[in-house]
């Protein structure tokens, strides 16, 4: 799909240029990058998986796991990160998953950040991971360019491997939720403002911000509104057992309550 060459990483100049290219993507001040060439080098050599995607000589795309919980059961990804579109971070995601599949794993987890519209529809539409828990204030304070300035809550992505929404995203087609008529607006998008609304309904609707990494730039009391309305709407409802089921119309997730 993306012309691009995949493959695992072992050696010390294979880290280095992932460093450079998260360094680039991120930016983050010194002594606050996602993972170091070191750690890299440990987790390859311990048998995780760490791999990057070449355009000829270029790495363009990179992506750092490690098995996790229950053992033999869960790769935990780290961070993945592109220079580049095209393809590349889906492209990725495969090859990810089909090296959890030969090792016996079912599952792979990551966090991200549930206020960027672009990674929620990625990650349950075009990949069919579900989000699974709300993780407040999950990295503490974060010194980068895309993260400075806010709290660093996260969702836990679940990514089951074999179930067959994923199977179809992995042929690439989109997982699209079901949304019935009835469904009620709980967090709703106004001028860049969240506006709540009711939680008592079987379907509900958790609006997110448009683009909240310049909301951060550009209105930050605007950004830390939206930051702790999705808390406490789908972080209460995800606490509370409900079930996220998508992502709708790249604006909102998809809620389902129990029972």
């Amino acid at each position: 799909m993306t012309g691009a060459v995949l493959r695992e990483l072992h050696f010390i100049e294979e880290f280095e240029d992932v460093m450079k290219l998260f360094d680039g993507i991120w930016r983050p001040d010194p002594g606050s990058a996602p993972v170091t060439v070191e750690m890299m080098r440990a987790l390859s050599h311990a048998g995780n998986y760490v791999a990057g995607a070449y355009e000829g000589d270029h790495l363009v795309g990179a992506s750092v796991a490690f098995l996790g919980a229950p053992p033999g059961q869960v790769l935990h990804s780290h961070v993945t990160g592109t220079a580049i579109g095209r393809g590349i971070g889906f492209a990725l995601k495969l090859h990810q998953r089909t090296w959890a599949l030969a090792r016996g794993l079912d599952r792979i987890t990551w966090t991200y950040d549930p206020l960027v519209r672009r990674n929620a529809h990625f990650n349950l539409a075009k990949l069919g991971a579900r989000p699974e828990e709300y993780l407040p204030s999950f990295y503490g304070a974060m010194d980068d360019a895309i993260n400075a300035g806010d709290e660093s809550d996260r969702v836990l992505a679940v990514w089951r491997l074999t179930q067959p929404h994923v199977l179809a995203a992995a042929r690439r087609e989109p997982s699209a939720p079901a949304v019935p008529p009835d469904a009620v607006a709980a967090l709703t998008d106004r001028d860049q403002r969240p506006i709540f609304g009711r939680t008592d309904a079987r379907t509900l609707l958790v609006a997110v911000p448009e683009d909240i990494e310049a909301l951060r730039r550009t209105d930050p009391g605007a950004a830390k509104a939206w930051r702790h309305a999705v808390r406490d709407v789908l972080g209460g409802l995800l606490r509370e057992g409900a079930s996220i089921t998508g992502f709708h119309r790249k604006s909102c997730y998809v809620v389902e309550r129990a029972g």
